[in-house]
């Protein structure tokens, strides 16, 4: 089962699953250039509150994302055991 990247909370790991269709094609390969690609790891690093953009770390960059656009990235979360 897949959540949406933005449902992670601070400190919480997923692998990327797919991009939703809401997400408009310009999105979606601007993510794919930055390393949103499908099976990356992705961590969400700062969750700030009243839904204030999202800090997220794909291999070793960050990448703030609002709700409009982590909303439409699914990912397989990952729970550390």
């Amino acid at each position: 089962m897949t959540v949406s990247l933005w449902t992670l909370a601070r400190g919480e790991s997923g692998a990327i699953d797919h991009f939703d269709e809401c997400l408009p094609e310009a999105y979606r390969l601007r993510l794919l250039e930055l390393g949103f690609h499908p099976g990356e790891s992705v961590r969400c690093v700062q969750a700030p509150a009243l839904g204030a953009p999202r800090v997220y770390q794909v291999a070793n960059v960050t990448f703030s994302l609002d709700d409009d656009i982590a909303g439409c990235v699914h990912v397989v979360q990952v729970h550390d055991d």
